[in-house]
């Protein structure tokens, strides 16, 4: 597991212990929120998510549903290329009806380290190997209702390589500068979440190590 995965795991539970019992003040100083599950019913298990109807009791005392997607996660790679450029990828997005374009990406599988599946992803998209990998964090996509983590990468030292898709994986490579990616995500040209938010801090990590 990666150093940020186990920060987030090590502040999640600091979160859970600030928030046990009847504390109203988290370190003496804002008020802590909590929820408490009190039942937890799987009404939908696919191949790659799950989904749960929880009954949980509130802070008040009142009891409420909570529904949600559960996902093992995945990573986003921002790559750059030694010309470069940004490799991207377009594909169709089924839910939206529309192709997107987006950072090579993927689904963690269980237990997987989220480097190792951010090393397989960029190779299996787009061909490339790097020589080195920069966690640019994480990202909650929609943590009203899903339970996801996705991890994102800064890829450096790249090498060329052959593209190796899942059978069921159709997408083209496209490539792009850094700057135009950043236009494009000012714009609202991009619209995946996890590529705007690698193109952002992408640039910013760069711009300090300068």
């Amino acid at each position: 597991m990666c150093d940020m995965a186990k920060n987030q795991m090590r502040f999640d539970v600091c979160a859970r212990e600030d928030y046990n019992g009847d504390t109203k003040r988290k370190g003496g100083g804002r008020m802590a929120f909590y929820e408490k599950t009190l039942k937890s019913e799987t009404v939908f298990e696919g191949r790659i998510m799950r989904v749960r109807r929880d009954t949980v009791e509130l802070q008040n005392g009142d009891t409420a549903f909570r529904e949600v997607v559960d996902h093992t996660g995945g990573v986003g790679i921002l790559a750059i290329t030694p010309e470069g450029t940004v490799p991207m990828v377009r594909q169709f997005r089924y839910p939206f009806m529309a192709e997107t374009l987006e950072v090579p990406a993927g689904k963690l599988e269980a237990g997987e380290d989220p480097l190792e599946c951010a090393a397989r992803e960029l190779s299996e998209e787009t061909g490339y190997s790097a020589g080195r990998f920069i966690s640019l964090g994480s990202l909650l996509p929609s943590p009203g209702y899903c339970a996801e983590t996705l991890y994102i990468y800064l890829a450096l030292d790249l090498e060329p390589g052959r593209a190796h898709l899942d059978h069921d994986e159709f997408l083209n490579v496209e490539h792009y500068t850094l700057p135009k990616l950043h236009e494009m995500a000012m714009s609202g040209a991009l619209t995946d979440a996890k590529t705007v938010l690698a193109v952002l801090k992408a640039e910013n990590y760069l711009r300090e190590v300068k």
